[in-house]
């Protein structure tokens, strides 16, 4: 779980995951659950937390039924699709979450 002082400290990256949800037209459902799983799992070191936030991205777009490919979301982030596929997947699992099987 996060503190509202994690949203505070943490708003630059919250901003971004926004900007890129625009831009993959994915809705305030799958926003919203982006938002949870990022602050959830915020990353110790600051190069990791682009990765994270775009397999947050991916992984709410999933949860909100709005499935993006991987590499738009990456594109959207500026980070790699395997930098989403190597990430997407336990995050969801850590959330309460079955990730798909396909």
């Amino acid at each position: 779980m996060y503190s509202a002082r994690d949203r505070v400290e943490h708003a630059a990256w919250l901003e971004r995951i926004e900007e890129a949800a625009a831009v993959i037209d994915v809705g305030q459902d799958a926003r919203s659950a982006a938002t949870d799983l990022f602050l959830s799992h915020i990353p110790e070191e600051e190069r990791s937390k682009r990765a994270v936030a775009a397999a947050s991205l991916y992984a709410g777009a999933l949860i909100a039924g709005e499935e993006r490919s991987q590499q738009a979301v990456a594109d959207a982030m500026d980070v790699s699709r395997l930098s989403v596929q190597s990430r997407w997947k336990p995050l969801l699992e850590d959330a309460g979450f079955e990730p798909p099987t396909w």
